[in-house]
């Protein structure tokens, strides 16, 4: 087989009719679906240490590493901060003060807009809950009250990072003033999954947003919202 045929030696295994093709696909087969017998004493032990030694591990880098680092991006001292999975990423110039008993996931990205004279600024409460793959986009402001609790994939979206005008953003110009806002979730908000919310709302406390949700507009205090834009489906 020259040199040109070796990158399709794959596919040509798999699809030629030759001998070789055949026995090289068997073996291959064999290869992957081997198992070794399973004595249950052992593995369950191997598997109770397993567990043990990945949550040691996963606590320490925690507690001596990864919060004490982040703590340093934060400009005062929470208490009992738990990052669960790593370091959340933080990008941009940005202001973060933060409350105690804040959850924080590690791949949640918190971004400041770096443009204008001012830096922008993200509180948080206390005993706030935000889980994967959220993202913080804080163009001038975003506060988030005590015990707000933020699902997977939820985005804050404060600016967007480009302009409206198709001329200036393929010049790479940024967003305007007129695009950027604050973002307000009052105490006891929550967003469930996959919510987005626009610049310039505010969630009134204890209200809650369904599920891929798209917040445009504030809502008051104590309802549940929903849709695309969200609108009140009943008060809570």
């Amino acid at each position: 087989m020259n040199t040109f045929n070796m990158k399709y030696a794959k596919q040509w295994a798999k699809t030629s009719d030759h001998k070789m093709a055949k026995l090289i696909k068997r073996s291959w087969f064999a290869i992957k679906s081997f198992e070794i017998p399973q004595v249950p004493i052992i593995f369950s032990v191997l598997y109770v240490l397993h567990i043990t030694l990945k949550q040691v591990f996963s606590d320490f880098t925690r507690i001596f590493y990864y919060t004490a680092i982040f703590k340093t991006r934060v400009n005062n001292q929470p208490k009992r901060l738990y990052l669960y999975g790593g370091l959340p990423v933080v990008i941009g110039s940005l202001e973060i003060t933060m409350g105690d008993d804040v959850r924080l996931a590690a791949m949640t990205t918190i971004s400041g807009r770096t443009v204008g004279n001012y830096r922008p600024s993200l509180v948080i409460g206390n005993n706030v809950g935000i889980a994967w793959r959220t993202s913080i986009s804080v163009g001038t402001t975003v506060i988030l009250g005590d015990n707000v609790r933020i699902a997977g994939d939820c985005f804050l979206a404060g600016y967007p990072g480009h302009p409206v005008d198709a001329k200036e953003r393929a010049k790479g110009k940024p967003d305007t003033e007129n695009q950027i806002g604050d973002i307000i979730l009052e105490n006891d908000v929550w967003l469930g999954t996959g919510v987005k919310v626009m610049p310039g709302v505010t969630i009134g406390e204890g209200s809650i947003v369904a599920a891929g949700s798209v917040v445009t507009k504030d809502l008051p205090k104590h309802v549940l919202a929903a849709g695309v834009p969200a609108c009140i489906v009943k008060s809570l």
